[in-house]
């Protein structure tokens, strides 16, 4: 049996480097055996974000090749940006679907919600599946449009062994959407 756990107490925090999309804290704790340590993490904004798993009259999976300046390089993945302001994470993955492959979805169900390096991170993510898909294109916020690419659902695992379909995030969400929808 696991013993409860004492969260730390935070003595300080302040903001070590900031830019137009990270804030950086130094955050000062002192743990319940009255050890203390600095870390930092990244503030995020308290929205967080969503990624959406399309699949097209139950047979296609919708993904999206765009630019990653990261890797730099062109990554294959699924449709995913932030919550807007008064935005749901629903509204959001609806709305980012539309944006990126021009795609709305009649049928959103939440997989999950993933934290990305919590150690370091604080912000979090949610995965949709997104069914009974809809053409109609809204204008997003992406500097050149995203190659739309389909992928025969049946063949959900082939996906791990395209080399530009690496990441973490979109390879938990298609393991997400096979639980879901019980693939082979």
């Amino acid at each position: 049996m696991n013993k409860k756990q004492v969260k730390p107490t935070i003595l300080d925090t302040h903001t070590v480097a900031k830019s137009r999309l990270f804030h950086i804290e130094q955050v000062d704790l002192q743990f319940s055996n009255a050890e203390c340590r600095q870390y930092e993490r990244m503030k995020g904004k308290g929205r967080g974000a969503v990624m959406v798993v399309p699949v097209l009259n139950n047979r296609q999976l919708l993904l999206g090749r765009e630019y990653a300046v990261g890797t730099d390089s062109y990554e294959l993945g699924f449709s995913k940006g932030l919550i807007d302001p008064g935005e749901s994470a629903i509204e959001a993955a609806n709305r980012e679907l539309q944006e990126e492959i021009g795609y709305g979805a009649k049928k959103l169900t939440h997989l999950m919600e993933l934290s990305l390096a919590p150690s370091y991170f604080s912000s979090k993510m949610q995965i949709f599946l997104a069914e009974d898909l809809y053409e109609n294109k809204l204008e997003g916020d992406e500097p050149e449009p995203i190659e739309l690419v389909t992928w025969p659902l049946e063949h959900w695992q082939d996906l791990l062994l395209e080399n530009d379909f690496s990441e973490s995030r979109s390879v938990c969400a298609l393991f997400l959407a096979q639980k879901h929808l019980k693939l082979k």
